[in-house]
């Protein structure tokens, strides 16, 4: 089943710059899950950070740590209505995060904030994105 999603794009609003929507609404089963995926960053099953001089590298891997936890709920990136991204650099990151963010997510648009901070928890890390997801009924 199919979850019935409305991207919400109100008249005079700002075209998006990439795969995201300004707002979605979502008719939500009692019966679908909600899943709230954690902030992810690169590192490996070990805890050592991945690539730590390369944000898109990092991006890849924090993507595939999203879809593994999706996964555990029976869900995918497809189920995914938000994210939030934190970069330690925008000005030197966002072009190479928002190249594999686009590419991870196309056709997908949910909604997503950006944010630069001073310095993520993991030293090394320059990305880290965290997600809601609504996964339907007989998938979880």
């Amino acid at each position: 089943m199919m979850l019935q999603k409305d991207f919400l794009v109100p008249e005079g609003h700002s075209k998006p710059i990439g795969n995201y929507s300004p707002g979605i609404a979502v008719r939500v089963p009692a019966d679908a899950r909600w899943v709230f995926v954690t902030g992810q960053v690169a590192t490996d099953a070990d805890g050592g950070v991945v690539a730590p001089d390369d944000a898109g590298k990092q991006t890849e891997v924090v993507f595939d740590r999203i879809r593994a936890v999706l996964a555990a709920a029976g869900g995918e990136l497809a189920d995914v209505v938000s994210l939030t991204v934190y970069l330690s650099d925008v000005a030197t990151d966002f072009d190479r995060v928002s190249a594999v963010r686009n590419e991870v997510l196309a056709g997908l648009s949910p909604t997503s904030t950006l944010v630069e901070v001073a310095r993520l928890a993991e030293t090394g890390c320059r990305v880290e994105i965290s997600a809601i997801a609504i996964v339907p009924a007989g998938r979880g």
